[in-house]
């Protein structure tokens, strides 16, 4: 027999409107989707079953504008739950990121369906605006042109319980002649210290192990409060926060990249040692027509600097092939940078023109034909030193972070998934005694492929940590709530490279 109170319960299940977030594009924007979430469930929202593909009472397009193809997938993607809408009453779709702050007056006009749009700067107005689009019964569109609220102030719905993103600044003083992102997200504005590292000791009092600082051009931090250290110090402190056990950082510029932070990847030890440090191109006249204020000799100087410091580091980069004017003479100038730096992995990707950028009106762009042959030629160059580089790990003792759902095959081939210090992804044995995601395990590495390693042994150490235990914690209490929605971009740490990509990288690194 059911009680009443009971019968009050289900009632308020029912009437729990569900969301769904949609992201594309940099880390920056997966970050953003976390407080997106946030603020949705501290409306009342709670997220719709995995698999819902949009039926749920809200939907929200966290969009990026750096692809070619971003405006075709957004509108595709609009267009494809227009009918699921008619059929849903009260359903409502809202579109923000990048591309929206971009294409601010057509996304309604080409999508009248879609309720609300919102800017990068506005992102905790979105509870407000379903709510006005809902009361009035028209779309809302509502562009701020400067930053309302840092982001890292708002709620946050973290994707992981063991690791997270700690924004640091948020908009790009550079002013590449292949990127849109500046125009959007605006001047640099720095975050204060005080407020970035009381955010991390929150988190590690929540059980969270390791941390990523992000920003646009994150090691330029410091640069609005004029201090030019400020990024090395603020590294430092990490270090004497007692608990937290990885520190990373993305993405860096080499023009800003100074030897005060190389001394203190080094000296501060859980500070990882990875870096990620964008190329864009090894020849110096085309770097000078992307307006990097680099030349090939700096960038070589900055790896053999930290491959001193940190023998061990794994360097990876981005790469953009068959940027305007760029010749055979130029591409080989790339490819030789990618064999003395030996990147352990590299993003690499065909230029396409984006428009609002100067690079898309440029004189001599390079045939679709010749950017492909030469793609291929650095992908198979690239495939090799990485392989060539993994197999240095074979022998080797490492301790693995714990991952959750970085293995595809883990199930099949009964093996658990894990972060090398360098980031590295390694799949290990798994052992007869419980392991969790955010736990540490010690593995002994006995294959290489080009993009992972695998430790085929008995696991050496299990080590259960304060992470793993918040893992476990928050499983338990999700357990009986819709499953969560995948935000579908990348994880806490560098993703896999993708075989073929087409734009101009992320950001403006």
């Amino acid at each position: 027999m059911t009680s009443s109170s009971d019968r009050s319960q289900a009632v308020d299940v029912q009437e729990l409107k569900t969301y769904e977030v949609r992201t594309y594009g940099c880390q920056m924007n997966v970050h953003d989707s976390e407080r997106l979430s946030g603020l949705l469930e501290g409306a009342g929202y709670v997220r719709a079953p995995e698999g819902s593909d949009g039926d749920a009472d809200v939907v929200v397009f966290n969009t990026c504008a750096v692809r070619e193809n971003a405006d075709n997938r957004l509108y595709g993607n609009l267009g494809r739950l227009a009918p699921m809408k008619t059929k849903r009453p009260g359903m409502q779709i809202a579109v923000g990121g990048c591309l929206a702050q971009k294409d601010r007056d057509t996304i309604v006009k080409k999508a009248p369906w879609v309720d609300v749009v919102f800017g990068t700067h506005n992102i905790g107005k979105l509870p407000v605006l379903l709510e006005r689009a809902r009361v009035q019964e028209e779309a809302q569109v509502e562009i701020a042109e400067s930053l309302e609220a840092f982001p890292s102030t708002l709620p946050t719905r973290r994707e992981s319980a063991y690791a997270a993103w700690v924004s640091i600044s948020v908009g790009c003083n550079n002013t590449c002649t292949f990127c849109i992102v500046p125009a959007l997200r605006g001047k640099e504005k720095d975050r204060r210290t005080g407020d970035i590292l009381a955010e991390i000791e929150a988190l590690v009092g929540e059980g969270v192990s390791e941390i990523t600082l992000l920003g646009q051009n994150v090691n330029a931090y410091g640069s609005d409060i004029g201090d030019r250290e400020a990024f090395s110090k603020l590294l430092r402190a990490c270090g004497q926060i007692e608990g937290l056990e990885r520190v990373r950082f993305t993405s860096p510029h080499p023009r800003d990249f100074t030897d005060d932070v190389i001394a203190a990847m080094a000296e501060t030890p859980n500070v990882m040692p990875q870096l990620h440090m964008p190329l864009q191109s090894g020849s110096d006249p085309v770097l000078k027509a992307m307006r990097r204020s680099y030349r090939q000799d700096r960038y070589l100087g900055i790896i053999e600097k930290v491959r001193a410091a940190i023998p061990h580091a794994a360097i990876t980069t981005d790469i953009i092939v068959g940027f305007p004017g760029e010749t055979e003479e130029d591409f080989e100038q790339t490819m030789h940078v990618a064999r003395e730096a030996r990147f352990s992995a590299a993003f690499t990707f065909q230029y396409s023109k984006r428009p609002g950028t100067p690079a898309a009106t440029m004189e001599n762009q390079v045939p679709k034909e010749v950017v492909q042959a030469r793609y291929e030629r650095l992908v198979a160059l690239q495939e090799q030193i990485s392989w060539d580089e993994n197999k240095k790990q074979v022998g080797r003792t490492l301790e693995l972070m714990v991952a959750e759902g970085e293995g595809r095959k883990d199930g099949a081939t009964h093996r658990l998934s894990g972060r090398a210090p360098d980031n590295r992804l390694v799949h290990f044995t798994k052992p007869n005694q419980e392991v969790r995601p955010g736990d540490v395990v010690t593995v002994e590495v006995t294959y290489a492929a080009p993009h992972h390693l695998l430790a085929e042994g008995a696991v050496l150490d299990v080590r259960r940590t304060r992470a793993g235990d918040a893992w476990e914690k928050r499983n338990a209490a999700e357990a009986p709530k819709p499953a969560g929605v995948m935000l579908g971009l990348p994880k806490i740490g560098a993703p896999e490279p993708l075989p073929v990509a087409t734009g101009s990288g992320c950001g403006c690194d």
